[in-house]
């Protein structure tokens, strides 16, 4: 894959869900590890996520989700990515998202999930190693 000059995030929070500190949190320590984040704000649907990544020409999407709707909304980002030809776009999430649901986040397609509490210097290094120059082609 290799990236080349910053990586470009695009941070979101999809649906109905009002709390946005932990994205916000989350943007301004990959903004100060030097990568070019994108935050959309509130209440984006998948369609408007996934037309922003590729607007921007986003490396990743970073969705922060605390409303339960998570199988939803990451299953229909990952499928719009598909029918977008953008599945070289990784997408990482994090929110209250219970441990059994990981797995199969993770088997649609999902890179990451990171729960509360997750240090911020974790997601950094995580997003350098899979989606910088560093980042081994799977």
């Amino acid at each position: 894959m290799g990236v080349s000059g910053p990586i470009r995030v695009v941070i979101a929070k999809p649906g109905l869900d009002g709390h946005d500190r932990g994205a916000k949190v989350i943007a301004r320590a990959l903004r100060d590890a030097g990568m070019e984040v994108i935050y959309t704000g509130l209440h984006q649907t998948p369609e408007q996520i996934v037309d922003t990544a590729i607007q921007e020409d986003a490396d990743a999407i970073g969705l922060s989700i605390l409303s339960g709707a998570h199988n939803t909304l990451f299953a229909r980002v990952l499928e719009l990515l598909r029918e977008r030809d953008a599945e070289d776009i990784k997408v990482f999430g994090g929110g209250i998202i219970p441990e059994d649901d990981i797995p199969p986040l993770k088997a649609q397609g999902v890179a990451e999930i990171f729960t509360p509490g997750a240090p911020t210097g974790e997601v950094v290094e995580w997003v350098r190693s899979h989606i910088g120059s560093g980042a081994v082609a799977a």
